[in-house]
């Protein structure tokens, strides 16, 4: 399950330009496991851009830009972010990983079980990680009236050349409830294959989401690739 705490994006877009890492290799999995371990400082192995909305504005202040829709989409999201009944729901957070995040968990797995994990018995079973190449998108959403609606999403990545990129998969992490209101909340994660797609390592991405919500509105948040490994 990801983690729920959400990191300021604001501090990871500000950090040392690194490159997301598609593939795994031995000085990556190198700084990963030690990193866990509190043998060197902390890796960024993931991006979040939180959505919730406080004061009129959201928490990550200027993420979430209009791609399809107008601005009374934007304004109507910031001035009532919890009116599920009449705009359905919102997200709340979306986080971008790959294979170096997955092998940060099982690091700190390994740890927490009183475990040595060496980079060799790291790599040894690709099956534990996500396939070479692929990006793990999380969007925690909020508000949905029922779990049937969950399918209703579109999620995207727009690249630098303007295209649209599909998700090859997409699937439902266990940490859905209902809310005081009765409605559900949760996350969705959809992944993607960027680079089969023109998209580099260290390109600047848009994630567009559209809700299940009956009207044309269509959002993005642009995260930079190169800002995590």
């Amino acid at each position: 399950m990801r983690r729920l705490a959400l990191l300021p994006f604001v501090l990871l877009v500000s950090a040392p330009a690194l490159a997301w890492i598609p593939k795994l290799d031995d000085s990556t999995a190198k700084n990963v496991i030690d990193a866990a371990y509190g043998r060197r400082d902390a890796l960024s192995t993931y991006l979040t851009a939180d959505l919730s909305v406080q004061n009129g504005k959201f928490k990550t202040d200027g993420a979430v830009k209009v791609f399809d829709g107008g601005d009374a989409c934007l304004l109507d999201w910031l001035a009532a972010p919890t009116a599920f009944e009449k705009s359905g729901s919102r997200p709340t957070s979306l986080t971008l990983s790959g294979q170096a995040d997955q092998l940060s968990f099982q690091a700190a797995a390994a740890r927490d079980a009183f475990k040595n994990l060496s980079v060799a018995d790291a790599l040894k079973d690709p099956a534990s990680r996500l396939p070479d190449g692929q990006l793990r998108l999380d969007l925690v959403v909020a508000g949905l009236a029922d779990l049937k609606q969950r399918a209703a999403y579109l999620v995207r990545l727009k690249g630098p050349d303007g295209k649209l990129l599909s998700p090859v998969r997409s699937s439902y992490v266990n940490d859905w409830k209902p809310g005081a209101d009765g409605r559900q909340g949760g996350t969705l994660v959809y992944y993607f294959e960027p680079q089969k797609n023109g998209i580099n390592a260290n390109d600047k991405v848009d994630v567009l989401a559209r809700t299940e919500a009956e009207n044309n509105c269509a959002y993005a948040v642009n995260f930079d690739l190169g800002q995590f490994y």
